[in-house]
């Protein structure tokens, strides 16, 4: 993975996955997220950084975040957009998702986010595609998402500063099944986390290395205490069809995340949520809403992390 994604000289060729990415690599995309922030929202400073390029939104996954963000993202940078829906696609007649890429490249696309169901998707259509074009991970099965990560580590950065050596910061919830959690960890190990605490039920921990370094507990009050940051992880519901929790209520006993619960962590941390929250499952309303939340400065940092990672696949 690492020689697809990175040239022999250290450029990113492709951002597949945070796992085995150089600090230094993460700290340049999230240090130019950080001078685009500015930019993310609003005004035309940055309309003629990537103009006259086209930039696709290939999607074989439902999406409103990711997609949303991106879309922004190539709009602040001037490019044109195309938007890539597979319920309405060739892929419904049988056409693989390699030679729709192929497709979509013959039109002049070079720049394209994927989001995939399968592990590996995005991997395998970087191995399969033009030289000249770059590709983004917008979440494959439960591998990566990487953009999020980086999302949520200039998120922390900005409440917390640039030394990662002297933060405690608590995942909570279905790590086992969580794209977004084991592009974190593999962001946290990688910038120095003093301590990375991982708590949930044991049938939602995964069984492999993911949690290597990890301090792990099934205890929720032994997590948050003296933490830096506390991050809750969307518990999908199909967890209760496959038997893994017993009810939504018993969950939110055990491991809801509420004012009460994070008194135990450090006067000033942060609570965080990669998204969509199930309120009152993951979290208390009133907590997602209150001002320890950093809820929607990380939906806002997507933004200025996306253009961060066109800017520098593209070579500007």
């Amino acid at each position: 993975m690492s020689d697809l994604q990175l040239a022999s000289d250290g450029r990113l060729r492709h951002l597949l996955t945070l796992d085995g990415l150089p600090a230094p690599v993460l700290v340049r995309l999230l240090e130019r997220a950080e001078a685009l922030v500015p930019h993310a929202h609003g005004g035309s400073g940055m309309r003629a950084a990537l103009a006259g390029q086209a930039f696709c939104t290939l999607f074989f996954e439902a999406s409103t975040r990711t997609r949303s963000s991106f879309q922004l993202a190539a709009q602040r940078l001037g490019m044109d957009v195309l938007n890539f829906d597979a319920s309405t696609s060739s892929t419904r007649k049988g056409e693989t998702a390699l030679d729709t890429l192929r497709t979509i490249e013959a039109m002049g696309v070079h720049c394209f986010v994927v989001r995939h169901h399968e592990d590996g998707a995005v991997a395998a259509l970087a191995a399969g595609a033009a030289g000249q074009t770059v590709l983004i991970n917008g979440g494959d099965g439960r591998s990566a998402h990487p953009t999020q990560g980086l999302l949520d580590m200039l998120t922390i950065r900005q409440h917390k500063g640039t030394d990662f050596s002297r933060l405690k910061v608590a995942i909570v919830g279905d790590v086992r099944h969580s794209r977004v959690a084991r592009s974190d960890l593999h962001a946290l190990r990688a910038l120095g986390c003093g301590e990375i605490r991982v708590c949930g039920p044991a049938n939602l921990l995964p069984q492999d290395d993911t949690l290597r370094g990890c301090t792990v507990t099934d205890d929720l009050d032994a997590a948050l205490d003296g933490v830096d940051v506390a991050m809750t992880l969307r518990l999908q519901r199909e967890r209760m069809e496959d038997g893994l929790v017993p009810s939504l209520e018993a969950y939110y006993r055990d491991y809801g995340l509420t004012g009460a619960r994070l008194a135990r962590a450090k006067p000033d941390a942060i609570v965080m949520h990669p998204g969509p929250m199930n309120r009152g499952v993951e979290i208390e309303a009133a907590l997602a809403d209150g001002p320890r939340s950093a809820i929607l400065r990380q939906v806002a940092n997507g933004v200025a992390v996306r253009m961060a990672v066109m800017l520098e696949l593209l070579g500007r």
